[in-house]
């Protein structure tokens, strides 16, 4: 498996939300393997917020893998500021914040998808991955396959997830950016 068992994988609300709103969320579950998986108070607070108006959110909620922590600590709330100051405008990506303060103070990887926080995490040298990143790796791993990925990607786009792709251009981009072994 690419994770090792200490790994911490730490999650933004974007990939779960979608995720749970298409039925792929035991997708995420699957290729954390035995990674802790880590919803940061912000994000928990974010799908907490909308659970009311999006049911499919509860799935995300109720997750048993999904381990919530509080920023509590002095170098994560010291973090979470450094990327509010970054990222936040009138309240919004406050999740982004939390997973790379959280990610940063505890040396995880960061599970985000949103370009500017990825260029955050970048910046503060915070380890970062996106979603598709953590599938093709599933691919190397011998967990999934280019078809189911490009399934759940298909699936994404229909669900309004952004991607860098159009349905059905999946094997092509990763492809082009050599993600997954030749032959799968």
């Amino acid at each position: 498996m690419t994770g090792a068992d200490d790994e911490v994988l730490v999650f933004d609300t974007g990939p779960l939300s979608h995720f749970a709103k298409e039925g792929w969320l035991g997708v995420l579950r699957a290729v954390t393997g035995r990674r802790t998986a880590v919803v940061p108070d912000a994000v928990a607070d974010e799908l907490r917020a909308e659970a009311a108006r999006l049911p499919h959110l509860q799935l995300v909620l109720q997750a048993p893998w999904l381990v919530e922590r509080s920023l509590t600590g002095a170098a994560e709330l010291a973090h979470f500021a450094d990327f509010v100051s970054m990222l936040a405008a009138k309240g919004r990506n406050l999740g982004e914040c939390g997973v790379l303060a959280y990610a940063k103070a505890h040396d995880a990887t960061a599970i985000v998808d949103d370009g500017f926080a990825r260029r955050a995490a970048q910046r503060y040298r915070v380890k970062v991955r996106g979603t598709l990143g953590l599938l093709c790796d599933a691919v190397h791993d011998g967990l999934l396959t280019v078809e189911l990925i490009s399934a759940l990607a298909d699936d994404l786009l229909e669900g309004e997830y952004r991607l860098p792709f159009l349905p059905g251009g999946f094997r092509k981009w990763a492809e082009s950016r050599d993600l997954f072994p030749p032959g799968s």
